[in-house]
C-alpha cells in the first residue's frame, strides 16, 4: 500500500469547524464506504498531517475518517503570548470542544463511531469518557498520556510544584527549554519518538511547508493543568465506571508518557485491553518502522472488527 505521507490525500477535504464560542478549529475529512466512522485526535504540539498514513489506511479499509486539531495547536490558533508556546488555561476547555465536536460529528456520520487518539489526545479522550461527555462505540489510544515518564514523585506533590511555578512567574511562560533554533526540531528528539528516520523527517517537512504547525514547549499552566487532570483520572472509581471497549497501545521504551500508568489504566477499565510493546517501539507507535507498525495496525483492526463491527444494512 503506497501512501504519500507528505500530501493531503485526494479523497480528503480540509475545512474549519467552529467551536461553541466561535473559535476556528481545523479538521480534515475522508468519505466512508460502509465500515463506520473514526474521529482521530493528536497529541500535545501535534498536527494531523503527521498521521495521514494511518488515517488514509483507515479510509481505504472503508472507514469514514475525521481528524482535528486541538484548540491552540497546529492550524487552530494560539492561546499563549507567542506563536510557539503550547498553552491552555484549563483542560476543561478542550473537553468542551471535544464534546461539541463529537455530538455534531456523530449526528453527521454513520456508525459505529470510534474515537482514536494519541498521547495527550488519549488523556483527554479518557477524561471525556469519565465525565460522560462522549459515548463512542470503541476507543483506540496510542501511547496515551495517563501519566508522565518523569520523576517518581507523588502526583499531588508534582501538582503543587507546578502550582507554585505558576504563582511565582508568568503561567504562560515555557516550562522547558526548546531548540536553539526556533522552528527546528531539537537534537536527539527523534530517538524519543520513532526508530523510522523517514517518518520522523515527515514532521519537519510539514513544519517547513506549513509554518503555522510549528509548536515548542508547553506553558507552566499546561503543566499544572495536566497534573490536575491526572489527579482526576486517578480518582477511585473514575476509569472503573467507563463501559466502553478501550484498546491501549503502549511501549515500555516510552520516555514521554508512563508505560506503567498505561498498564494500570487498561487494568482499571472494565473493557480495557492492552497491546504492550517492548524496546522496539518509541512513543509515536503509529509512526514506527513497518515491522513494528504493521502488527499494531492489525491489532487495531482486529479489535474494531470485534467490538465495533459494521452495522448490518438489513437492520
Amino acid at each position: 500500500m503506497v501512501i504519500d505521507r507528505r500530501a493531503i490525500p485526494a479523497a480528503a477535504r480540509e475545512s474549519v469547524w467552529a467551536a461553541g464560542d466561535g473559535h476556528a478549529i481545523r479538521r480534515v475529512d475522508w468519505p466512508g464506504a460502509g465500515r463506520g466512522s473514526i474521529l482521530f485526535l493528536p497529541g500535545r504540539g501535534d498536527f494531523y498531517e503527521k498521521y495521514l498514513e494511518t488515517l488514509e489506511e483507515w479510509h481505504r479499509a472503508g472507514w469514514r475518517v475525521t481528524a482535528a486539531d486541538w484548540r491552540g495547536q497546529a492550524g487552530s490558533g494560539r492561546l499563549g503570548n507567542d506563536a510557539v508556546t503550547g498553552h491552555i488555561e484549563d483542560f476543561a476547555i478542550w473537553i468542551d470542544d471535544l464534546a461539541a465536536l463529537w455530538a455534531q460529528w456523530v449526528a453527521e456520520t454513520p456508525g459505529p463511531h470510534v474515537l482514536a487518539a494519541h498521547s495527550m489526545g488519549g488523556h483527554l479522550a479518557l477524561r471525556a469518557l469519565v465525565e460522560h461527555r462522549i459515548a463512542p462505540d470503541a476507543v483506540v489510544l496510542s501511547a496515551p498520556m495517563t501519566g508522565i515518564a518523569g520523576p517518581p514523585l507523588p502526583l499531588g506533590l508534582l501538582h503543587k510544584v507546578a502550582q507554585t511555578m505558576c504563582r511565582i512567574g508568568d503561567p504562560l511562560r515555557q516550562a522547558w527549554k526548546w531548540s536553539e533554533k526556533p522552528g527546528e526540531l531539537p537534537t536527539g528528539r527523534a530517538t524519543l519518538l520513532t526508530h523510522d528516520p523517514d517518518r520522523y523527517a515527515d514532521e519537519q517537512w510539514w513544519r517547513d511547508h506549513r509554518p503555522e504547525l510549528v509548536m515548542g514547549p508547553a506553558s507552566w499552566r499546561w503543566v499544572e493543568q495536566a497534573y490536575a487532570s491526572w489527579i482526576g483520572l486517578e480518582r477511585p472509581g473514575a476509569l472503573e465506571a467507563v463501559q466502553v471497549p478501550v484498546l491501549i497501545v503502549s511501549t515500555v521504551a516510552d520516555k514521554l508518557v508512563s508505560h506503567p500508568a498505561n498498564l494500570r489504566a487498561a487494568a482499571r477499565l472494565p473493557k480495557g485491553e492492552i497491546m504492550a510493546l517492548g524496546e522496539e517501539a518509541a512513543h509515536e507507535v503509529l509512526r514506527e518502522v513497518d515491522a513494528v507498525r504493521d502488527p499494531i495496525m492489525a491489532r487495531i483492526e482486529a479489535f474494531l472488527a470485534r467490538v465495533a463491527p459494521p452495522v448490518s444494512q438489513d437492520a
